[in-house]
């Protein structure tokens, strides 16, 4: 009978939720297109339970199908099956609504893209300048005239070597670049600055995603064994606990990272230990989660052998657990700092420092050439973490 009562809560409730969303989705929908400001939201609660009771007492809603009983007739033979796919298509088209989506500017704003596509396929690895040496050299090997020319471009700064190439060609013309382009090119000085830059930052990301993911490990370690239910005791403390650093876990885990990275640029100042910052708080919600599920999944067979030999809760951890929870830790850190890689260029938009901030730096400026050099490095870096971490983890699996 309570079994019963229960079911009949569970039914009604998940009939009444999904009728508030039904209707409510409608409304959002016939709003667009035909204004019902009069219509308040008591109307929708109202029309929610009328459907909710109509259709549960009928034995044909969703939750009467979901908690109180089994039905041998197909879905698309029945009412609830029918309600289901008519959800999922209001859905459907309600996110396209709420989300703008619009095709047509996807495949006719590609144009829109030229100075990042040529950033990307052109990025900025040796940068070229005509200095006062450079003409020290060009004199003796081109005409006067032509070094007036090169004048208006003496000291300015090219990315790359097709952006100088190009921008020479249209001031000298096709007839005067092919015949002195190769002493010009040979007297240009060649800087790789951007590239050391931009490697440093990487740098920066780099080891800024290993501290974070370093200081994070032992806090995640601890806190996992009073996160595991296996664990902890059925009293009220250890339910408090297991309760108390589940949630806060699980609200740490939510707020993402670029989140911290702000409320840490504002408490430290903006930099790289910011960006740390918020990635070790992020980290150690997010480990605290996989090593406590890992926990939860161990053998329970040493666990009661050790605590049938009188051993302590803390002894039963040590020789009963961690054993079993080596290999899956490693493997778990080791994806996570893989994954603090890729955020921590992430955080850098938002004052975390790294490589991040020097490409949101670079875009802000339309430097895209310079964006197309971050880019690649981001890519190549990401490519290799991912291929060793892969490895690793599998050599791992194996000793399992």
């Amino acid at each position: 009978m309570k079994d019963s009562t229960k079911n009949n809560f569970k039914a009604l409730l998940t009939d009444l939720l999904f009728y508030l969303y039904l209707f409510s989705c409608l409304y959002y929908l016939i709003n667009i297109y035909y204004p019902l400001d009069s219509v308040s939201y008591a109307f929708i609660l109202l029309a929610a339970v009328f459907f909710t009771g109509i259709t549960f007492v009928s034995k044909i809603s969703l939750g009467y199908r979901i908690f109180k009983a089994t039905s041998s007739k197909k879905w698309f033979r029945s009412f609830w099956g029918w309600s289901a796919v008519i959800a999922i298509l209001i859905t459907f088209t309600v996110g396209w609504n709420i989300v703008e989506v619009q095709p047509y500017k996807f495949f006719t704003g590609f144009t829109k893209t030229g100075g990042i596509t040529s950033g990307i396929f052109d990025p900025s690895i040796v940068g070229y300048q005509l200095d006062d040496e450079s003409f020290e050299k060009l004199q003796q090997k081109i005409p006067s005239e032509i070094l007036e020319e090169l004048e208006s471009v003496k000291y300015k700064k090219f990315n790359t070597g097709n952006v100088f190439k190009k921008s020479l060609k249209e001031k000298l013309g096709d007839t005067n670049w092919k015949k002195y382009k190769d002493e010009i090119i040979a007297s240009a000085r060649k800087n790789m600055k951007m590239l050391n830059m931009a490697l440093e930052a990487l740098a920066e990301t780099i080891f800024l995603a290993f501290l974070a993911t370093v200081l994070a490990i032992p806090f995640a370690f601890v806190l996992s064994f009073f996160a595991a239910r296996n664990l902890m005791a059925k009293t009220l403390i250890g339910n408090v606990v297991y309760v108390v650093i589940r949630t806060a876990a699980t609200i740490f885990r939510s707020i993402e990272a670029i989140v911290w990275a702000i409320i840490f640029s504002v408490w430290v100042g903006i930099g790289p230990f910011a960006g740390m910052l918020a990635l070790m708080i992020h980290s150690i919600a997010a480990l605290t989660k996989l090593y406590s599920e890992q926990i939860e999944n161990i053998e329970s067979g040493p666990v009661e052998a050790i605590k049938a030999t009188g051993a302590s809760t803390l002894q039963t951890w040590v020789y009963a657990v961690i054993p079993q929870i080596i290999s899956p830790y490693l493997a778990f850190t080791i994806y996570r700092w893989d994954i603090n890689v890729r955020m921590a260029t992430i955080v850098g938009f938002v004052g975390g420092g790294g490589i991040g901030l020097l490409l949101l730096q670079q875009q802000q400026l339309l430097r895209w050439h310079n964006v197309g050099l971050i880019i690649w490095l981001i890519a190549a870096v990401v490519w290799v973490m991912d291929m060793v971490s892969a490895r690793v983890r599998e050599k791992l699996a194996e000793l399992n």
